[in-house]
């Protein structure tokens, strides 16, 4: 791992809706957890279709109503670089986990997981793109990505950050 720190990057399409929301997800239950200190957390796109653009504004308004804020993310594409720098590569979904592998240099110890095998709830492996749909995808994604930060949590305080 990356010393003291876990850092974890979410990863998407175009990083303006689903992953930016996980980063905020996370971010905030690790800090009400205290382990605000301990985790790192960032997200990323696999497409460079939105590079600087800040997250959908249904994904913001959905995200503050509890109260996560995603108002300072800025949407990036995936780099090679961030095998380093981060310590687990959370796909929202099979494509993006596909690619993910295709990019990692060292699939022996693979650092790349889809963020839905932290669940507790849900029983998708998905989380769908909330883009073309209505406001209840982004409240979907939310729900989803609660629970699966949730989980990722309990898995780290069970290894790791001990």
């Amino acid at each position: 791992m990356s010393g003291e720190r876990i850092a974890v990057l979410f990863v998407c399409t175009g990083n303006i809706c689903r992953s930016p929301t996980a980063e905020a997800v996370f971010r905030k239950l690790a800090k009400g957890a205290g382990l605000g200190e301990l985790t790192l957390a960032g997200s990323a796109g696999t497409h460079g279709y939105h590079v600087g653009e800040a997250p959908d504004l249904r994904a913001q308004a959905a995200a503050a109503r509890r109260g996560y804020d995603l108002g300072g993310l800025r949407a990036r594409k995936l780099e090679r670089g961030d095998f380093d720098r981060f310590d687990l590569l959370l796909a929202m979904g099979r494509d993006h986990y596909s690619i993910l592998q295709s990019m990692e240099r060292n699939s022996s110890t693979s650092k790349v997981r889809l963020v839905m095998s932290y669940a507790r709830r849900f029983l998708e492996q998905e989380v769908p793109d909330p883009y073309y749909g209505g406001a209840q995808g982004f409240e979907r994604v939310l729900d989803m990505l609660e629970d699966a930060s949730q989980g990722l949590l309990e898995s780290l305080k069970g290894s790791a950050l001990r």
